[in-house]
């Protein structure tokens, strides 16, 4: 069973992100603060869940939530900065798009730099372990799943619909065989034989 918060009294917001390891579209981070009595028994990390609890668990978290905010870095910012320097950027992006400033922020991983001097703590599969952190996985997924399947009626031949961008076979050679988009991140190994990228 997740918890439901680090610290019981405080203003906690759970963050986490999806996408990093895309070779197409955005990077997108969610924030999200529970009540403090908030439970649901299937919220979990977002990895675990069905498409159909994904979404089923999204509405519920939209509507029972104190507050959340989701943020998108595209793929051009990606390679300018690095998907790691991009996926902290969404989730300061998702902090600051909150109507309330947390008192404690409890974040998805081993990474994250500052944010508005706000104590934060990093937590090695925190989607698993904690409620506000599982909640922002599932909208973070479901929000850019929602990006990838319109950008996929652009160009449906890379299976984006299906595989959200992600290095699966039929993506991988539709890169091969049609080149790449204005979606995909060049900075990204795009071709399993990839030795060298060529901007010209």
């Amino acid at each position: 069973m997740l918890s439901p918060y680090l610290h019981k009294n405080l203003i906690e917001a759970g963050c986490d992100e999806a996408g990093r390891g895309s070779l197409a579209g955005p990077v997108v981070a969610a924030a999200v603060i529970l009540p403090i009595n908030f439970f649901h028994p299937l919220i979990n990390d977002s990895k675990q869940l069905s498409e159909k609890q994904r979404y089923l668990l999204r509405e519920i978290i939209l509507k029972e939530c104190i507050d959340y905010a989701v943020a998108f870095i595209d793929n051009v910012q990606i390679d300018k900065v690095n998907i790691l320097n991009a996926s902290i950027q969404a989730m300061h992006d998702a902090l600051n798009n909150l109507k309330q400033d947390p008192q404690h922020i409890i974040i998805d991983g081993n990474r994250f730099k500052p944010f508005k001097s706000i104590p934060y703590t990093c937590i090695i599969k925190g989607d698993s372990k904690f409620m506000s952190i599982a909640a922002a996985s599932i909208l973070a997924k479901t929000f850019r799943d929602d990006y990838m399947n319109r950008i996929h009626e652009e160009f449906p031949y890379y299976g984006w619909e299906q595989n959200k961008g992600y290095p699966v076979k039929k993506h991988r050679e539709a890169i091969k065989n049609c080149g790449v988009t204005s979606y995909h991140r060049l900075t990204f190994k795009l071709n399993e034989d990839q030795t060298k990228l060529n901007f010209e």
